[in-house]
C-alpha cells in the first residue's frame, strides 16, 4: 500500500491532480468529457505555476546567493523549499496513508457536525503529512506520534475552514461555497485577526485605505504589479552587483510572474468550478439541503492584485528580515515563489488593504523564520532518511547545511503541534486534544444554530406561501 500511494505522489500534481479531479467528476455524474475537460484544466494550471515558480527559483537564485556572498551572510539553514517538505511528507510511513485516514477523518466530522467542508483539495494534503512526518522522526519513527500531530492539523484546519468560509466566500464573491481547507493559509488568520485589531486602536491609521486599485490610481503606472515587478526584480539585480543586461533580465522576469499569475489561477477557476457547483448539487441532495462547503486548493486566489503587489514588497523585506533577525539561521531563496500563498486569507480581513496585508505578512514571515529555525534539525533528520531511503534529489541538504522551507515549516499551526509535542510531550499533547476538542464542539454548535435558523426561515417562507 505505502508502494501504491508512494508512485502515485510521485506523478507530481500535475498529472496526479487531473486524474483525482477526473475521477471525482466522473463520480458526482459529471459526462467524461466535461469532467477530463475540468481534470486538465487543474493539471495545466498546476503545469503553468510550475513554470512561473520556476522563473523565480532558476532566476533569481544566484543573484540571492550572491548578495549572500558579497554582504557575507552566514545562515546555515538552506531554503530546500515546498518539494523537499512534499517529499518528506509523502516518503514516511506517516505519508503513505495519510490521504485515506484523512478522508476517514472528513467523514466522520461531516456526519457528527463537527465540520461542514468537503476537503477534496487532495494535493495539500502533504502539509499535515509533512507535520506528521518531522514529529514521527522526533519520536524516534512513531507511528502513534506522527498520526496523532497530522490528524490534530487536520481537524484545526478543517474548522478553521468551515469558521472563515462566509468571510472568503464575501471578499471572493465568484468563490460561493468554497472554504480553503489548506493549514499554511489558514495559519496566517490569527495573525490577520489580532493585528488588525491592533492597527485599529492607532489614531487615523484608518486613513490609510489603499488597495491594489487605489495604487494604481495614485502612482499611475508605477502601481501596476507587472511595473512593480520589473522594479523589484532590477533592484535584486543590482544589489546583487549583476551587469547592466542580467539586471535589465531579472526585471522584466520578475514583471513576467507578475503578469502571468493571474492569467494561470484562472485555469484552476475554470478547472474546479464545474466540479464544485456539481459536488454542491450532491451534497446538498445528501444533506437535505444543509450548507456544506466545498474545500479547494488556495491557488483559486493567488493571482488577486492585492497578493501580488504585496508579495512583491515583502519579498525584498523578507530577505532583509532574515539577515537582521537575531536567532534566524534560514535565508528564504527557493521559498520565495510561496509568497503569494501568505494572503488569500489576509485579504478577506484586510478587506484588500495593501498596508495592512503588508504589516500582517511582514509580523507572520518574521516570526515564521524562527519557527524554521527551530524545527530545522528535525526537518533535516526527515529528510536524511527520505533520501537514504529513496534517492529523491529533492529530499538531499547540502552538506554542512540544516534543512528549511518557508511553506510548511513557518507555519503557525504546524510548528505550534512541533513544539508542544517535542518539548512537553504528554502535556503539550493533552492541551492540543483539549484545543482541538473545543473547536470541533464550537463549530458544531454554529453549525447546528445555523441549520435551524434555516429550517425556521424555510418554514416561514412555506406558512407564507
Amino acid at each position: 500500500m505505502e508502494n501504491v500511494f508512494s508512485y502515485i505522489i510521485s506523478l507530481g500534481a500535475s498529472v496526479m491532480m487531473p486524474i483525482i479531479f477526473t475521477i471525482i467528476g466522473l463520480s458526482i455524474g459529471m459526462k467524461f468529457g466535461k469532467a477530463l475537460k475540468s481534470g486538465l484544466y487543474v493539471g495545466v494550471g498546476f503545469v503553468g505555476l510550475g513554470i512561473v515558480t520556476a522563473l523565480l527559483t532558476t532566476n533569481f537564485g544566484d543573484p540571492l546567493t550572491l548578495i549572500s556572498q558579497i554582504y557575507h551572510l552566514r545562515l546555515n539553514v538552506f531554503d530546500m523549499g515546498w518539494p523537499a517538505a512534499a517529499s518528506v511528507a509523502y516518503n514516511t510511513a506517516v505519508g503513505a496513508l495519510i490521504i485515506p485516514i484523512c478522508l476517514g477523518v472528513n467523514f466522520l466530522m461531516l456526519i457528527t457536525k463537527t465540520t461542514r467542508t468537503v476537503n477534496i483539495d487532495l494535493w495539500n494534503y502533504w502539509h499535515f503529512a509533512f507535520i506528521g512526518a518531522v514529529v514521527y522522526f522526533v519520536f524516534d519513527q512513531s507511528l502513534a506520534w506522527g498520526y496523532f500531530a497530522a490528524i490534530v492539523c487536520y481537524i484545526v484546519t478543517l474548522v478553521m475552514a468551515d469558521l472563515t468560509a462566509h468571510k472568503f466566500q464575501k471578499y471572493y464573491p465568484s468563490l460561493d461555497g468554497i472554504s480553503i481547507p489548506q493549514p499554511f493559509v489558514q495559519s496566517f488568520v490569527p495573525f490577520a485577526l489580532s493585528i488588525n485589531w491592533l492597527l485599529e486602536k492607532i489614531p487615523g491609521f484608518k486613513k490609510l485605505d489603499i488597495d491594489a486599485e487605489g495604487l494604481k490610481e495614485k502612482f499611475g503606472v508605477l502601481g501596476e504589479p507587472l511595473v512593480l515587478g520589473v522594479i523589484v526584480g532590477g533592484l535584486i539585480g543590482i544589489v546583487a552587483q549583476m551587469e547592466f543586461k542580467k539586471v535589465l533580465f531579472l526585471g522584466v522576469t520578475m514583471g513576467a510572474v507578475m503578469e502571468l499569475i493571474p492569467r494561470i489561477t484562472r485555469l484552476f477557476i475554470d478547472g474546479l468550478l464545474p466540479i464544485s457547483e456539481k459536488t454542491k448539487e450532491i451534497v446538498n441532495k445528501k444533506f437535505h439541503g444543509k450548507q456544506v462547503f466545498i474545500g479547494m486548493s488556495p491557488a483559486l486566489v493567488i493571482g488577486h492584485p492585492t497578493t501580488l503587489v504585496v508579495t512583491l514588497l515583502l519579498i525584498p523585506t523578507y530577505l532583509i528580515m532574515a539577515v537582521v533577525l537575531p536567532g534566524n539561521q534560514f535565508l528564504p531563496l527557493a521559498s520565495l515563489a510561496g509568497l503569494f500563498y501568505v494572503f488569500p486569507m489576509i485579504l478577506p480581513y484586510t478587506n484588500g488593504n495593501v498596508v495592512r496585508s503588508y504589516i500582517i505578512g511582514f509580523v507572520a514571515l518574521l516570526v515564521g523564520l524562527w519557527f524554521v529555525t527551530d524545527m530545522a534539525p528535525d526537518f533535516t533528520k526527515a529528510a536524511a532518511a527520505v533520501y537514504a531511503a529513496t534517492g529523491d534529489q529533492a529530499a538531499k541538504v547540502p552538506e554542512g547545511f540544516l534543512a528549511g522551507s518557508m511553506d510548511f515549516a513557518s507555519s503557525l499551526f504546524g510548528y505550534i503541534i512541533y513544539a508542544a509535542t517535542k518539548y512537553t510531550k504528554f502535556i503539550g499533547a493533552s492541551v492540543l486534544v483539549v484545543i482541538t476538542l473545543v473547536m470541533m464542539i464550537w463549530n458544531r454548535r454554529i453549525i447546528i444554530r445555523d441549520e435551524k435558523a434555516a429550517a425556521a426561515t424555510i418554514s416561514t417562507d412555506n406558512s407564507e406561501n
